[in-house]
């Protein structure tokens, strides 16, 4: 159907063309490469810090140790160090 960049902001090919030819007359045929390069190494370089923070997230995500995703899905153990008095239960209950 229709591509990405004719879908950028609702533009169709005419506007595209005279936001180009009005770029070519502010800046110049020979300023144009440049600018184009400029552009490049800057999209380049966002990619690059992107990929590298997304890498750092992904590591440290992955590096949590399994066991203590066992011991932490385990619940709670009741203390039983102190002794159940039974006739204490059954003078409660008279």
């Amino acid at each position: 159907m229709y591509s990405s960049t004719l879908l950028f902001l609702n533009m169709g090919t005419p506007e595209m063309l005279v936001i180009m030819f009005a770029i070519l007359l502010l800046f110049g045929g020979k300023k144009l490469p440049e600018l184009a390069r400029g552009l490049g190494k800057g999209i380049r370089e966002f990619k690059d810090a992107s990929e590298g923070v997304k890498q750092e997230i992904h590591r440290n995500i992955n590096s949590v140790n399994p066991d203590e995703d066992k011991e932490l899905a385990k619940p709670p153990v009741p203390n039983t160090s102190e002794p159940i008095d039974a006739n204490k239960s059954e003078s409660t209950t008279h």
